[in-house]
């Protein structure tokens, strides 16, 4: 994926402003910055899905995204759901496989009242997947989740990532989400990338680790949070507890 000059504004106001971004094929990328900065505006124009933009955007034909909401139709059983929106003639067996592969095999049938707050995020990641992505969006997916149920889905999405071996750009708000997850994060404010950090800590990652530490108190303060002030974000626990959930 490359960006070069990216601009985008609403009312006169540069919310992207000359953006340069480049993610290489199979690489995880984590987007950080305060409310408002233009994350998800980029997301957005990133999947096809905002064009009123200036400047250079080169993404993969075969991108998906998966949004903090799952945005599943209620009238349509779950393997539908999954099918929905994809060009050609897919099978229900087509959505079976990425059911499957998220942990939800045995919900292909269920209607979408019927999931928890996982089973739903799970039911959007395996539509995002059964598209065969190389390139996969995601938007703050984690963002509704409790805390144990948080955990899992940030440990499916690491192992989906090395599996399929597609290019990831996670949007988020939570450091020690993206430090867990990323090979490198990045820090937007102005309308540009305004810091990055290469993540060079092996997998499976430990936040108890004091290079881990490290990484999140520098990412915290480019945010403009003291570290032993930050509050404990929304789903996260602390490295025990995340010992117990696995």
């Amino acid at each position: 994926m490359r960006v070069a000059g990216l601009t985008r504004s609403f009312d006169g106001r540069a919310v992207i402003d000359d953006l340069r971004l480049d993610v290489r094929p199979g690489e995880f990328v984590a987007l950080l910055g305060r409310s408002g900065c233009g994350k998800s505006t980029l997301l957005r124009i990133l999947a096809g899905l905002d064009r009123d933009i200036e400047g250079t955007v080169l993404v993969p034909r075969r991108k998906a995204v998966a949004f903090q909401a799952p945005r599943l139709m209620p009238w349509k059983r779950v393997w539908r759901n999954v099918l929905l929106g994809l060009p050609g003639t897919p099978e229900r067996a087509d959505a079976e496989r990425a059911l499957e592969e998220v942990g939800l095999g045995h919900r292909v049938d269920a209607w979408p009242k019927t999931l928890s707050g996982g089973e739903a995020q799970r039911a959007s990641l395996a539509r995002a997947l059964v598209r065969e992505p190389d390139l996969l969006l995601l938007d703050e997916p984690f963002g509704a989740l409790d805390a144990l149920t948080r955990i899992k889905a940030q440990r499916l999405v690491g192992e989906l990532w090395q599996r399929r071996g597609c290019a990831v750009l996670l949007v988020t708000h939570d450091v020690e989400e993206a430090v867990l997850l990323a090979d490198r994060v990045l820090v937007m404010d102005g309308g540009v990338i305004a810091h990055e950090t290469q993540v060079d800590l092996a997998r499976p990652r430990d936040v108890t680790d004091p290079r881990f530490a490290e990484l999140r108190g520098e990412l915290l303060r480019r945010l403009g949070v003291d570290d032993h002030d930050a509050p404990v974000p929304a789903g996260s626990v602390s490295g025990g507890d995340q010992a117990s959930a696995a």
